[in-house]
């Protein structure tokens, strides 16, 4: 018995379903130089699309400080997490919040998939703003957490926003908190090996969480 909800615990047939994933992955020459994290949230974002959710999927890249910076812009994954998604579409919106996005979100239809820009554009991101996960809040009607890399920051679109929709674990997010919860249940003197997701290695356009 888990401590915290799953995919399987939650109805998104029809739901604007705004998934936290971690993309801050290194880039080189515009491209894509390690697509694990990309591929470990993949089977979270299929599941959803396949069970006629819209999938809004929102991360964080770099450190922007508040503001758009075209280098740390999400628009160049657009085309790797479809790739992963098996070829599924994944529409990119320019920003993430505000009318256009919402817009861009209300024309989804059921197992479509939108991937927003960078949430860290806008300083109450990080900031923990209650207007910002209010904003963020408006786009979805249930939350999936599935940036295990992430969570312990207490960021709006890991904290604030889950305290305002119906929330659950996505597949990458579960298997890391049953891991841990093994782990902790072992007697003490016994190591296990750590299942976290692997840092991105700095350069031009990524930087550590």
């Amino acid at each position: 018995m888990t401590a915290f909800r799953s995919l399987d615990d939650i109805e998104v047939a029809g739901k604007r379903v705004l998934v936290r994933v971690d993309l801050n992955v290194p880039m080189r020459e515009g491209a894509v130089g390690d697509a694990t994290r990309i591929d470990r949230v993949a089977p979270t974002l299929s599941e959803l699309a396949e069970r006629g959710a819209r999938v809004i999927v929102a991360s964080h890249f770099g450190r922007p400080k508040g503001k758009p910076v075209a280098a740390m812009s999400l628009s160049p994954l657009a085309e790797p997490l479809s790739h992963a998604l098996g070829g599924l579409p994944v529409h990119f919106v320019s920003d993430c919040i505000g009318d256009g996005t919402e817009a861009a979100v209300a024309a989804l239809a059921p197992g479509d998939v939108a991937l927003l820009e960078n949430l860290r554009f806008h300083p109450g991101e990080e900031a923990n703003d209650p207007a910002f996960a209010d904003a963020l809040a408006r786009l979805a009607d249930l939350y999936v957490n599935d940036a295990f890399s992430a969570a312990h920051r207490a960021h709006a679109s890991t904290t604030a926003v889950a305290e305002r929709l119906p929330s659950a674990a996505g597949r990458l997010m579960q298997a890391e908190l049953e891991a841990l919860g093994k782990a902790l249940r072992r007697p003490s003197g016994r190591s296990s090996p750590s299942s976290a997701a692997p840092r991105s290695r700095p350069n031009s356009r990524s930087s550590p969480i």
